[in-house]
């Protein structure tokens, strides 16, 4: 049975992919090169440093680690610039209802996000008291793939992971919820989350019940 909701941030909940876009985008301004979207597909899904040494080979840009951080550091500044304009308009569709009737019926919910600016996002939306349990960046020593995250949040919600449900718009993310022994719903195409147990393109209209009723009869469903 499912008892515990487990939720990635970005791309599920809210998307803040174009202030990231905006952040490097200003940085590299600033170190004299280009950067367009194409280039920030790279840094998608991996951590801020690593984003970093990527930025920095598209400019053949050469640094010492002090200034590799302090360029880390103010990349996160304009970022958190971005952020403090995020409201609830910025949610993703159907998420703001499908979080009040999961609160309703008693599901322990739990965050589950890479990002060190997870709580700060949940704040500026106004939703950060609907999560029982909030596992960010700043919490664990590995990214996903590796299960590591999901694990906190499961323990976070006193839920063993094998009653949890996870949901995920990424395959590295799917990825990490499958190691941690937990079932997933994809969140976007169909054709790109195939490896999770069911794929949905939105939670406009999501019907939890169903996706309960497919689970619980050990029915594989995807696509």
């Amino acid at each position: 049975m499912i008892n515990g909701l487990i939720f990635d941030l970005d791309g599920v909940i809210v998307d803040t992919a174009k202030y990231h876009y905006f952040a490097w985008k200003k940085l590299a301004k600033e170190l004299n090169f280009a950067f367009d979207e194409n280039q920030n597909e790279a840094l998608k899904g991996v951590s801020r440093m690593q984003a970093l040494e990527l930025l920095l080979n598209f400019g053949n840009i050469k640094a010492s680690q002090e200034e590799k951080r302090l360029w880390a550091n103010r990349k996160n500044r304009y970022y958190q610039q971005c952020l403090s304009n995020l409201s609830q308009n910025d949610l993703l569709p159907g998420v703001l209802t499908f979080l009040t009737k999961t609160k309703e019926r008693k599901y322990k919910i739990a965050l589950a996000s890479s990002s060190k600016n997870a709580k700060t996002i949940l704040y500026h939306l106004k939703i950060e008291n609907y999560f029982d349990f909030i596992a960010d960046g700043n919490m664990v020593q590995e990214s996903k793939p590796d299960p590591e995250i999901f694990l906190l949040a499961s323990d976070g919600i006193k839920c063993p992971p094998n009653a949890c449900l996870v949901f995920e718009d990424a395959l590295s993310g799917i990825q990490a919820a499958k190691s941690a022994g937990m079932l997933v719903i994809g969140v976007g195409n169909s054709k790109v989350l195939s490896t999770a147990d069911l794929v949905i393109s939105s939670f406009d209209n999501f019907n939890l019940t169903e996706a309960e009723a497919y689970f619980n009869n050990d029915s594989s469903v995807s696509g």
